[in-house]
């Protein structure tokens, strides 16, 4: 054999080979057509054989993948009030075949199709709640029956459900400042409530602690009265014991402190008779008044 020939030959077997070769990863499903009809379906991952230019393969991705909402869809709660849910659903390819065939191979039919069912179900669930319960209350019990019913319904188009998750739920931008309008005015007349009650128990304390302070001035004046009053009494005890011992030195003690006391300032003036008793120990030391 030339080796033109030859080469042609190599070229040729190699390229036969390539046509008849072909791999599936651990990523994806290979479908194998033949005059296109579906004759196989490849799992698993590895390197397969088809018969060149009669069988042709499509591949299909079958990890979870992420369908997210592009805007949020607006919902009707039991109260007739409308919200805005943002959401997003993990889902993936279970079953090729039954995939392909319910969407003609078109994928992104079949994600409009897990869209639409997902959208009803949620727009059923929304309908028996009030926007409290979407909002907070019962979130988790909303997503888990909306995931269940989702994926009963997409495996009869060969997709599995794995999760349905609600990202954040939203009023409309009217119904927001109505709802704040009331949310204000609740907020305005707890405050009022709670300062009235707070004035009322300052009063109260008020009241308590004025009548506590009148009561202890009134105990204080009582005890400062009679320790005033014990104090006199010693005072003149001691006053009488003193002037039993020697009446003269006592009546001379007491005419000092007077004469002390009368004649604090020079410009006291003090009118009294020359023979005046109060002059006594002035004209005399004996108080004799000699």
């Amino acid at each position: 054999m030339k080796p033109a020939n030859l080469f042609v030959a190599v070229i040729g077997a190699i390229l036969l080979l390539s046509l008849s070769i072909y791999t599936v990863d651990q990523r994806q499903a290979a479908m194998v057509f033949q005059l296109g009809e579906i004759v196989g379906i490849k799992k698993d991952p590895g390197l397969y054989l088809k018969v060149p230019l009669v069988q042709n393969v499509r591949y299909f991705d079958t990890r979870i993948l992420t369908l997210d909402a592009v805007d949020p869809e607006r919902f009707i709660t039991s109260e007739k009030k409308n919200v805005l849910v943002d959401y997003f659903v993990k889902w993936r390819i279970q079953d090729v075949n039954k995939f392909y065939v319910s969407f003609a191979g078109d994928e992104r039919r079949g994600v409009n199709r897990l869209a639409q069912t997902v959208n009803d179900g949620m727009r059923a669930e929304f309908g028996k709640r009030t926007v409290h319960d979407v909002v907070s209350g019962e979130r988790d019990d909303i997503m888990e029956v909306l995931r269940k019913s989702a994926d009963q319904d997409a495996r009869r188009f060969g997709v599995q459900v794995m999760d349905v998750r609600i990202k954040r739920v939203d009023l409309p931008s009217e119904v927001s400042e109505s709802v704040y309008r009331r949310m204000e005015a609740e907020r305005k007349r707890v405050a009022n409530e709670l300062r009235s009650t707070g004035a009322a128990e300052a009063e109260k304390i008020r009241a308590d602690a004025d009548k506590q302070r009148e009561v202890i001035i009134a105990e204080a004046y009582r005890d400062a009265q009679q320790t005033k009053g014990e104090g006199d009494a010693r005072a003149a005890a001691i006053y009488g014991a003193a002037y039993g011992k020697n009446p003269e030195f006592y009546a001379f003690y007491r005419s000092m402190e007077s004469y002390k006391a009368s004649f604090k300032g020079k410009q006291d003036l003090m009118i009294l008779q020359p023979n005046s008793d109060f002059f006594r120990y002035m004209k005399s030391p004996r108080g004799s008044g000699k």
